[in-house]
């Protein structure tokens, strides 16, 4: 199974960036869904997250700027970030909580996508 991001990129503060992450491959079933970010120097920390049922949790830096939400048919999140900021440009890392054939449940990452806010 295969997490693929999309949708970063340089923004200027207070405009918005939209992030897509799918998952493909076979024989899988997806638990709950989030975004992290990696900011240069930093640890990697939690942006947002998503269970099946949709409930959402949000970092206290993001809640009321970022959304996400996810599509079940399509094994995809995303996250909406509205009035970027500077402190919001990272690396973020698309992550699912999701069982496989023939590996079972495990921890799975995409590959990470640039996000830039200039000032």
């Amino acid at each position: 199974v295969q997490l693929v991001e999309s949708g970063g990129g340089l923004v200027q503060a207070g405009g918005s960036l939209r992030l897509s992450c799918a998952a493909s491959g076979s024989s899988f079933s997806i638990n709950d869904m989030g975004w992290y970010r990696q900011a240069p120097g930093k640890q990697r920390e939690l942006v947002a997250t998503i269970t099946r049922s949709e409930s959402t949790n949000y970092a206290d830096s993001v809640k009321g700027r970022f959304t996400i939400s996810r599509d079940n048919a399509n094994n995809a999140v995303y996250l909406q970030m509205n009035s970027l900021k500077p402190e919001d440009t990272a690396v973020y890392y698309c992550n699912a909580d999701l069982w496989a054939l023939p590996s079972g449940w495990g921890d799975y990452w995409g590959q990470g996508t640039q996000v830039t806010v200039s000032s």
